[in-house]
C-alpha cells in the first residue's frame, strides 16, 4: 500500500498512525496539495489528501473512508473503532468533535494565508468559537465519559493528531492549563511508537513499516 500525503495534515497523520497500530505495511509518498496538485490529481482526481493506493491499484480517498476500510480489513478484534452499539456511537461523537476541531483549525490557518486586507475577521471569529467549543467538548469527554479500553483506539489517534495540529498552527487556542486531560492524552500518544513513526515535520519520509 501507498499512503499519499504529508504528516503535517492531521488527516494524513491519523491514517499513518492507524496503519502502524494495525501493523499494516505501507509506504508513505509525501506530496503537497499545492506545489504538486497536478500530480496528486492524477492519483486522486479531487486533489485531496490522504489517498491510499491499495496493492491492487484501487485508490481510496477521505480519511474516514480509509479508516473504515482498514478496520474491516483488520477484523473485529483488531479494529480501532467498536463495530456496534452505544460505545460505537459515543466514539463516533468523539471523532466528530475531533475532526470538527481539525476543520476549524485548518480554516483559520488557510484564512490567515490571505493578504491582510482580505482576511474576513468575522469568519475567523466564528471558526475560533467553533474550535473552542469542540476542544471543550473533548475535554469534558476525556474527564467524565471517555470509553475505556486496553489499547490505543481511533478516538485517541484522531484526538491526538488533532491536538498536535492545533498546537502547531493555532497555539493561542490552547492556553496553558485549559485542557489538562487533552494535554495528558497528547503527551502519552506522542511518545508511542506509532506516533513517533509519523512525525508532523513537513516532508519527512518514513521507511515502509
Amino acid at each position: 500500500m501507498k499512503l499519499i500525503g504529508r504528516y503535517d495534515s492531521p488527516y494524513v497523520r491519523r491514517v499513518g498512525v492507524s496503519l502502524h497500530l494495525l501493523a499494516i505495511p505501507f509506504e508513505l509518498q509525501p506530496m503537497s496539495p499545492f506545489s504538486q496538485a497536478g500530480e496528486l490529481r492524477r492519483i486522486a482526481p479531487i486533489g485531496r489528501m490522504p489517498a491510499l493506493i491499495l496493492d491492487n491499484g484501487e485508490v481510496l480517498i477521505e480519511s474516514a473512508a480509509i479508516l473504515d476500510f482498514l478496520d474491516e480489513m483488520s477484523g473485529l478484534d483488531r479494529a480501532l473503532l467498536p463495530h456496534r452499539g452505544n460505545e460505537r456511537r459515543k466514539c463516533l461523537r468523539i471523532l466528530a468533535s475531533s475532526t470538527a476541531a481539525c476543520d476549524k483549525a485548518i480554516a483559520i490557518n488557510y484564512e490567515r494565508r490571505r493578504p491582510s486586507d482580505k482576511i474576513f475577521d468575522e469568519w475567523l471569529k466564528r471558526c475560533k468559537d467553533q474550535l473552542d467549543a469542540a476542544l471543550a467538548e473533548l475535554e469534558r469527554f476525556k474527564a467524565f465519559d471517555w470509553p475505556s479500553h486496553n489499547r490505543t483506539m481511533q478516538i485517541e489517534v484522531t484526538a491526538a493528531c488533532m491536538y498536535g495540529y492545533v498546537k502547531r498552527v493555532e497555539p493561542n487556542a490552547l492556553p496553558a492549563g485549559k485542557y489538562p486531560n487533552l494535554d495528558d492524552l497528547s503527551r502519552e500518544c506522542e511518545r508511542a511508537p506509532a506516533f513517533t513513526a509519523c512525525p508532523e515535520i513537513i516532508g519527512i519520509r518514513t521507511k515502509p513499516s
